[in-house]
Parts: structure tokens; sequence; C-alpha cells
């Protein structure tokens, strides 16, 4: 399958593992298989997961920092807020570990109904937890607890929904299919951002800051339900269940992956980290800097951000399914480049304060967000081999995630205290050029067979 990294021999001294599990995983069926299923299935469960983890970064710039660190002053109890975001991101890269390693091993479908548990149980109980003034010190205990339980259920999560589309997908439409997960994303922020816009606009902001905030977690428990029903119906992908029938489960995926493929993991992981610089700094960092410093008011910010949230919609879709045409390389650098431009356009328009102007400041840094991660559903899976792509797709997407995602609100909020936004829009550029040179170091791989070792 990968030109670029051919599978090494099994040493003579190692044991085969068995050729298929106890219970032979069950293959895709017309009933169970379809497109239609997939689609549906990938996209839900990645929706599910995504609004679970938007819906904690819009509390950590709006409320968290006063409920679970009062005793900080507001830029540091915002500052300590982002860094319970950040530790998710750390503990995403666990998850991809842990979840790629028995996904596969035993398949994509069973890791995909665990990580999908984890996470939104995890996030309904943040809807739980006592504030600081009821229970101290405990409460950002837990607080960090449950938020690396959320990092662990999602670094499990995207790269099973990213192959259950793409090893379902016919022959030239894999870009296609593996926008379903993608689509997760601005679906999953679009819904945590209408509610806690519905929520604000609604309620005094007495309510809103005492209880009213922990709505959107409680409705996780409803939204495991229906995730769950949908994802029980899933078989397992052909392309892995093919794999089993004719060739040896490797023992541990994730040392397969770093000896056989380490340009493609540390490059992949390069590509992505634009795609979480412009999309974390729009959505948590944007939101806490221009209501708190800027005096722009809660609702109005929500608003626009919901419209910046429909272009991502919209790019991300449109772009994935073109990535079938042009190719995923081709798309994927012009993301990064755009992004490189609007990293030093952003703030400027932001400082207006100007409703127009900061809905085409939010818009521009999610259009560049789209047009990267359109792509990426099918191009990081591409890259690996089907022994170790559960793996090698989901260590990779959590690496980016770690420096673009978990790294960069607390250094885009670090720079702004002291230096000001110039030097956070100078840093974001710094990112995009990262990723430009990853991209470039990769081949374009829509006509890799993902059938093949």
């Amino acid at each position: 399958m990968n030109d670029s990294a051919p599978a090494a021999p099994r040493p003579s001294g190692e044991s085969p593992a068995p050729a298929t599990p106890s219970v032979a995983p069950e293959v895709g069926t017309p009933g169970k298989g379809s497109g239609r299923t997939i689609a549906i299935a990938s996209f839900i469960g990645t929706a599910i997961e995504f609004y679970d983890y938007y819906i904690y970064g819009t509390a950590a710039a709006l409320v968290l920092n006063k409920l679970f660190f009062p005793a900080l002053s507001p830029v540091a109890g915002t500052l300590a807020s982002l860094a319970t975001f950040a530790i998710g991101f750390i503990a995403r890269p666990v998850g991809a570990i842990v979840f790629g390693h028995f996904g596969d091993r035993i398949g994509r479908k069973a890791t995909l109904v665990v990580s999908l548990l984890l996470m939104g149980l995890s996030t309904a109980f943040v809807g739980l937890l006592p504030g600081y003034s009821s229970i101290g010190v405990a409460a950002p205990i837990l607080l960090v607890v449950l938020r690396v339980l959320q990092g662990i259920g999602l670094g499990g999560e995207w790269g099973g929904a990213a192959l259950l589309s793409t090893e379902y997908a016919p022959k030239g439409k894999r870009g296609l299919y593996a926008a379903a997960p993608q689509m997760g994303s601005p679906i999953g922020f679009f819904a945590a951002t209408a509610v806690y816009w519905a929520l604000s606009e609604w309620l005094p902001k007495g309510a809103f800051e005492s209880w009213g905030w922990r709505v959107p977690f409680l409705l996780s428990f409803l939204l495991v339900a229906v995730g769950l029903r949908i994802r029980l119906r899933v078989a397992e992908t052909p392309a892995f269940a093919k794999f089993l029938a004719t060739e040896h489960a490797v023992r541990v995926p994730t040392l397969e992956v770093i000896r056989r493929y380490p340009k493609q993991l540390l490059l992949g992981a390069g590509a992505i980290v634009v795609v979480y610089v412009m999309f974390y700094t729009a959505s948590t960092y944007c939101l806490a800097y221009t209501t708190k410093t800027l005096g722009v008011p809660r609702n109005t910010m929500l608003g626009l951000t919901l419209i910046a949230v429909t272009v991502l919609g919209v790019a991300t879709f449109v772009v994935a399914q073109q990535s079938d045409l042009l190719g995923r390389r081709r798309l994927l650098l012009g993301g990064a480049a755009f992004s490189l431009v609007w990293s030093l356009v952003m703030f400027p328009l932001l400082n207006t304060r100007n409703p127009i102007l900061i809905a085409v400041a939010l818009s521009g840094a999610l259009l560049c967000m789209g047009i990267g991660w359109g792509p990426l559903g099918a191009y990081l899976p591409e890259l690996f081999g089907t022994d170790v792509r559960y793996s090698g797709a989901g260590i990779a997407y959590n690496l980016g995630g770690v420096l673009g995602g978990g790294a960069a609100p607390l250094i885009v909020a670090q720079l702004g205290q002291t230096r000001g936004t110039g030097a956070v829009g100078f840093f974001m550029a710094a990112m995009a050029v990262i990723s430009l040179l990853s991209l470039l170091a990769l081949p374009e791989t829509r006509h890799r067979e993902l059938s093949e070792v």
C-alpha cells in the first residue's frame, strides 16, 4: 500500500498472533455496511464527541475560571482554565495509542463504541461537578481528571471514525466518504455554540454562570445513548476483515508505526498543526479575548461564531469531495498557505470591534481550517498500512493536536497578554510554515489501495 515505507519481514523468533480473534469480526453486509449507514455512524459519533469537546472549550473561555479558579486574577484564571483545556490534548496521544492498539488487533467497531462511552460520560459528569466554593481544591482536581478522560476518549475516536469511512469507501470516493467524520467537527461545534448562545440569550447572567453552563454537558447523556445505538449497528470494515483473514495481527502496533513509518508519523503530525492552531485560536482564545479584553458582548460573539462555523462546514465538505479529483496534498498545501496569510490579518480585523469585520476575521480563520480539515480524513489513513493504520493515523492526528490545539491557546494567550496580538499573528504564521514544510516532504496518496498492508 505504502510505496515509501514497505512492511518489514517478521523477525524469525517472533511467534505470530492468531490470524483471527476468538470471535471473528462481523464483515459488512448490505444491511450493516451500506454507504449511508457507515456515513451516519462515522458522522454521528464524531459530531457527538466534538460537541463534547467544544462545550468544554467554550465553558473554559466563559465561566470555568470563576467557578474553579476563583482565587486567581481574571487573566490568571483564564490561563488556568485554558490549561485544563490543554491537558485534554496531552492525553489524546495516549488515547490514540491505547485505542489504536486494540483497533489494529481486534477491529475498528469495538474500539469506537468504547471511545464514545468514555468521551461522552466524562463530559456529562463535568456538568455534575461541584465548584470550588462547594468542595474546595477537589473541584479543579476532579475537573482535570475528567478532562484527561475526555482527551483519551477523543484520542481514540478520530482514527477509528476516519477508518470506518475510508475503508468502506468505493474506489475514487475516499475523500467524499471521509467527509463524514470530518463534518462531525463543524456540526458538533455549531451545536455546542448554538446551545451556549441560546442559554446566554434566555438566562440572566447570574443564572447562566451558576447553573446554565451545565446544561450542554448534561445533554451528553442523551447524545451518548443515540450514538451508541447507531454505532452498535455497524459491521467491521471490509479492509480490516480481509486483512485478518489473510495476515497476522501486529503484536504492538505503535512500535511498528515508529519502526516502519517514522517519516509519515512526524510529518503527518506537522501537516495538521496549522489546522488546530487556526481553529482553537479562533474558537477558544478569540472568544475570551473579544469578550473580556475588547468588551464585545458575549451573545454577539457567540452569534458571529455560528456564522464562521457555517463557513467551516461548507468548506470541509466541498474540499473533501474535491480532494478525490485534485488530490489531497495540493489542497492541504493551499490551506496552509492561506493560513499563513490570514494569520497576519485576523487580529487587526478583530481589534476594530466591528461585528461585520469580526465575522470576517473568524470566518476566514475557519475557512483556512476547513480547507485543511476536509482532506485529512482520507490523507492521514492513506499514509499507513492496514495492519497499523488505526494507530498510525490516530497518533499522527493527536500529536499534531498537542502542539496546535493544546499548547497553542496557552501560548497565544500568553503572547497576547505580554506582547500584543501582533505577536499572536506571527506565532500562527510560524505554525503555518511548519505545516507547509511537512506537506512538501509528504507524497500524494489518493490513488493508494487501502486493502493492502
